[in-house]
């Protein structure tokens, strides 16, 4: 039933309606992050509240289409072997003595009154034409380009790998894709592996004024270029800590479409987002009794260092929250591990004018979390309020990160063989379509006539240019008469 004509067009249908299915909106795997849930319907309105409902937005993951694939697959693999092993075992066993009504059927026969042939000149001019010639006493075979005729199934084994693949592809442990957003000096482990990427500047540039229509603002300005500049390490030790050992593999700026590769991993710039952060704070610690200032020292958010020097003082970090908040008992938590969208610190000094004991000290570096979470009465209330101040002296002491980088890793070691797969079929075609099987018999008959019979399974045009030059030889002796004649473009 597979190496049916008619279930190959079937199955080659379905697949294309699928394909098409799926193409009508995006899919869910073509997000980095799933789109939220009422995506569709939002975006589409009804046809696409629909489209999520049947489960279309999942279509090359869904098993009807999956099915069909491997259906397909059979029934090529089914056909190539049906088809394909006789046409070896023909095309192996030619017979070099072909009967008088076989030779007829051919698209190009002759009929010659001679007594002979110039049978040496004859096959040197077949030879000549890079024909294969095979002999069996006054009868030959000539041929040129069989492996030709190998181009269809050629082009089948590539498209039954191609469709392995793709089948293979769906198994989730066997590929990739990761996205990791970084703000200027941020790195983060890649999960899974033993790398660490880092975002160690992003760029961006616009495009003039004018060009694209005037921007008023950011949001109305259109990005002409976005760069990162990509550090990617190897983990050697601590990889499980805050403060991994790590060995650079490669840097290199990465923009759309211009990945940094390694090792099977790709790296591709996938976006932006404008979301401003402090990196690091350098700030001074003011002794409120004597009015002394120490410092600078220098805060990140990210990592923060545990002990700080300031003069006399030793500051030691108790706790750090990249945000801030409160939670329902009135206790400090933090609404996220990583990002710092309100950093906040809290310090234990000793040494200088402190006690014994020491003191306890909340910084927030931002002014706004200042207010809000009220930090001069909270330090009044702890006991460090009036006699030691943590501040920056000014804006230009804040490193602020504007941008966000967005970076996808993708890991694909399927995609050599798909590429494998495409040229193997690409292969095929070109046999198939741009080289074709010649064969030319010539032989005695039993009336003492000769009959010249050529074939070729395309291009009749071509076949006929290498019969004109056999001819041109054998018509040449002047006791050589055609008696009948087919010249294949009737």
């Amino acid at each position: 039933m597979f190496s049916s004509v008619k279930v190959g067009i079937f199955l080659i249908v379905l697949v294309l309606v699928g394909t098409l299915i799926g193409s009508l909106y995006p899919q869910q795997s073509a997000f980095v992050r799933p789109p939220p849930d009422g995506y569709y319907a939002e975006t589409y309105g009804m046809a696409g509240e629909v489209y999520a409902a049947l489960g279309l937005h999942r279509t090359y993951e869904s098993w009807w289409f999956l099915t069909s694939v491997v259906l397909l697959a059979v029934s090529i693999l089914i056909a190539s072997i049906d088809r394909g092993i006789p046409l070896y075992r023909i095309l192996r066993d030619q017979k070099i003595v072909r009967s008088d009504a076989i030779m007829r059927k051919q698209p190009v026969f002759l009929r010659y009154e001679a007594a002979h042939l110039p049978w040496a000149r004859t096959i040197e001019a077949l030879q000549s034409a890079r024909y294969r010639v095979r002999t069996e006493g006054d009868a030959l075979l000539a041929e040129k380009h069989r492996w030709s005729r190998a181009g269809p199934y050629v082009n089948h084994i590539g498209l039954i790998v191609f469709l392995a693949i793709i089948f293979i592809r769906s198994m989730p442990a066997l590929t990739s894709e990761q996205m990791i957003s970084l703000i200027e000096g941020e790195r983060a482990p890649i999960a899974g592996t033993s790398y660490w990427i880092k975002n160690e500047r992003f760029v961006i540039e616009w495009h003039e004024p004018g060009s694209s229509g005037p921007p008023v603002g950011e949001e109305e300005a259109i990005p002409k270029k976005f760069e990162t500049t990509t550090v990617l390490y190897t983990c050697e030790a601590r990889c499980e800590t805050d403060d991994p050992q790590l060995r650079t593999v490669v840097r290199q700026p990465i923009v759309v479409n211009a990945p940094l590769r390694h090792q099977g991993m790709d790296v591709y710039q996938y976006g932006y987002e404008v979301t401003p952060q402090i990196r690091s704070v350098r700030v001074i610690v003011r002794d409120k009794q004597s009015n002394q200032e120490y410092g600078p020292i220098v805060l990140v958010t990210q990592n923060p260092k545990q002990t700080y020097t300031a003069g006399p003082y030793t500051i030691t970090l108790i706790n750090y929250f990249p945000e801030f908040a409160l939670d329902a008992q009135g206790l400090p938590t933090t609404r996220s591990a990583n990002t710092p969208h309100a950093p906040a610190y809290v310090f234990g000094i000793t040494g200088g004018s402190a006690p014994e004991k020491g003191w306890t000290y909340v910084y927030f570096p931002r002014e706004i979390d200042k207010e809000r979470f009220r930090q001069q009465a909270l330090n009044d209330r702890i006991g460090s309020g009036a006699h030691i101040d943590i501040r920056a002296r000014s804006m230009s002491d804040v490193d602020i990160a504007v941008y966000t980088s967005t970076l996808v890793v993708r890991t694909d070691p399927t995609l050599p063989y798909l590429l494998g797969a495409a040229l193997i079929s690409m292969v095929g075609l070109i046999m198939g379509f741009y080289a074709q099987h010649r064969r030319m018999w010539i032989a005695r008959t039993d009336e003492g006539q000769w009959v010249l019979a050529a074939h070729s399974h395309k291009n009749v045009y071509g076949l006929q240019r290498d019969v004109a030059r056999v001819r041109a030889v054998i018509e040449t002796d002047p006791h050589v008469r055609i008696i009948e004649q087919k010249d294949g473009g009737s």
